[in-house]
């Protein structure tokens, strides 16, 4: 069977194949587009993945960076509060350096019949307080020197130097 069609249905036939036909390359461009722009999203996806795994490194790194950092001025803080207690240690025994080197390296007992009368820092203060008391000033001696020796209990005045613990 043969198919009678009319000249005026052809034409709209293919009028409608051409439109179908630019509908179809529409498609396919626009099909291509989207397959494009969908290589873009997933190299950008793992562009952006690689990015955050290196941020994440990146920022592992700095905790572990500031912790260890925080151990050290932890540790700093520690020795400068130690330096500064050594300072202070040694400022401390410094003076007290001082004082020992200022300080009399004997004291000068004054005795009377052998009896404790006084104590003084140096010789002639002990003599004064012993001239004060009556002694008299031309008969001192010298105890182990040149001279009588007489026992402690028997010298009317006597002045015994004693050393100083520490000083020699």
């Amino acid at each position: 069977m043969i198919a009678i069609v009319r000249t005026r249905t052809l034409r709209a036939l293919r009028a409608d194949l051409a439109a179908a036909d630019s509908a179809a390359e529409t498609a396919r461009a626009l099909a291509e587009q989207h397959r494009r722009d969908a290589e873009t999203a997933t190299d950008s996806a793992i562009r952006a993945e690689t990015a955050l795994e290196s941020l994440r490194d990146a920022h592992a790194r700095s905790i572990a960076d500031g912790a260890r950092v925080e151990g050290e001025l932890k540790a700093l803080r520690s020795q400068a509060l130690l330096d500064t207690e050594d300072r202070a240690v040694l400022r401390m025994l410094l003076r007290q350096a001082r004082k020992a080197a200022t300080a009399p390296q004997r004291m000068y007992v004054l005795l009377r019949y052998g009896s404790f009368h006084s104590l003084h820092e140096t010789r002639e203060a002990a003599e004064e307080a012993a001239e004060r008391d009556g002694a008299d000033p031309a008969a001192w001696y010298t105890q182990g020197g040149t001279g009588p020796q007489y026992p402690d209990d028997e010298a009317a005045w006597l002045i015994k130097p004693v050393p100083l613990k520490g000083s020699s």
